[in-house]
């Protein structure tokens, strides 16, 4: 057996140390050490599943890459058609990590009610459309169906349905401009509110009206075959900026392509910076844990003074009574990250599904409660990174060992 480990074995199975000076320093280290492993996972788990809902809401509504046509357009409106007749629609085999790919159209207008108008964006989407990014923001009745023929069913969202006084079941008319021409009289359509939607993002929420593509075709004169254009989203939103670049390279020259962090830029560097809180904070409790569980190894060494100047009488080297301090560390170290882990996952998994903690102000966040997200491979980094850390602490302290004389620590009282 290893002459450390069977020392630190030793040390750690003693009553003795249950009765010591150093019990409660150890306890606290060990408290510290827990304590700190809770605010880490809550902090990593907060943020990235913050980052990654405010992502998923800015995907549902523009995919994450924009296939358009190239023109100086800059509006959200859908001036000029694109061919429906793509090599990667409706299915783009040339890239890998393409998940769907869906063909949209959009067209600017006004919601006229008998006592309030307000303005919209009228996003027309088809039979191919991807619902599912949108089922958990229905709050009431149900997600349109453009499957069959041409209806007049229509998605709003909850601020709309509020200021236009509108619940499911009614009706109201729009109207849209011909060609962007004021003079001419306009076009007016019909449409029957089948579904009302919240996701939290007040800019896209007082804007987008859910249509069938078809009523956008016909308001613009094309035919069933032209769309505004293409969204595409991916298996991997990490390799959006390689994706995009590639998807570029494989359309034709008259298309262009936008993704959505060059479209909404502000918001991904906002969210950007949970980077820098999470790390923050995760250096913050480890250097507070290392201090900790630095005290408690000097209080360690010096209440073992004596069986050091036993081990270095009998030969055993600096090192080696430095590894049996350290194995005595890690040991209370790991004893910390799990009950760090007990308690930091059980309330993330409380959280994730009674949603217990909300945000105070909602419209900040753009979501009302707080969002977790963790992965394995997440939390056994985090563990491996502060036991790493917190060990590289204590190599300084533990040299310590190597300035105690035999002569001297057996003597000593």
């Amino acid at each position: 057996m290893n002459l450390e480990l069977f020392i630190t074995k030793r040390l750690i199975t003693g009553k003795e140390d249950k009765i010591s000076i150093s019990a409660p320093i150890i306890k606290i280290a060990i408290a510290a050490i827990a304590i700190g492993v809770v605010m880490m996972l809550i902090a990593l788990a907060t943020g990235v599943g913050l980052k990654r809902k405010i992502r998923e809401k800015v995907a549902a509504f523009n995919g994450h890459i924009q296939i358009s046509n190239y023109d100086n357009n800059i509006s959200e409106v859908s001036l000029s058609p694109i061919p429906l007749q793509q090599d990667f629609y409706p299915e783009f085999k040339n890239v890998e990590g393409v998940r769907h790919v869906q063909a949209v159209a959009t067209k600017g207008g006004i919601i006229r009610t008998e006592d309030t108008f307000e303005g919209m964006l009228a996003k027309g989407v088809g039979k191919d459309y991807d619902w599912s990014v949108f089922a958990e923001y229905i709050v009431d009745g149900r997600l349109p169906n453009f499957t069959e023929k041409l209806n007049e069913e229509a998605l709003v969202s909850r601020t709309m349905a509020n200021r236009l006084q509108l619940k499911v079941g009614d009706s109201f008319f729009s109207f849209f401009l011909k060609d962007g021409d004021a003079n001419q009289v306009p076009n007016n359509r019909k449409f029957e509110v089948v579904g009302i939607y919240d996701s939290g993002f007040e800019e896209f929420d007082a804007t987008y009206v859910f249509v069938d593509i078809r009523h956008i075709q016909r308001m613009n004169k094309w035919d069933e075959n032209q769309v505004g254009n293409f969204e595409v989203f991916l298996d991997n939103f990490d390799q959006l900026e390689e994706k995009s670049n590639e998807i570029y390279g494989k359309t034709v020259s008259n298309l262009d392509t936008q993704n959505i962090k060059s479209k909404y830029y502000r918001i991904f560097e906002w969210i950007g910076l949970f980077d820098f809180n999470i790390a923050l904070i995760i250096g913050i409790m480890v250097i507070v844990g290392g201090i900790n569980m630095i005290t408690a190894l000097l209080v360690l060494i010096l209440e073992r003074t004596q069986m050091i100047g036993i081990l270095k009488a009998l030969g055993s080297a600096n090192w080696s009574i430095r590894k049996v301090f350290l194995y005595n560390a890690a040991y209370l170290i790991t004893i910390g990250l799990l009950w760090g882990n007990v308690i930091g996952l059980g309330v993330l998994f409380l959280q994730n599904k009674y949603r217990m903690f909300k945000f105070p102000n909602p419209e900040e966040y753009y979501i009302d409660y707080i969002p977790v997200y963790l992965d394995a491979p997440m939390v056994l980094l985090l563990n491996l990174g502060v036991m790493a850390l917190c060990l590289l602490m204590l190599l300084v302290p533990s040299y310590i060992i190597t300035k105690i004389t035999p002569v001297k620590a057996i003597k000593f009282e």
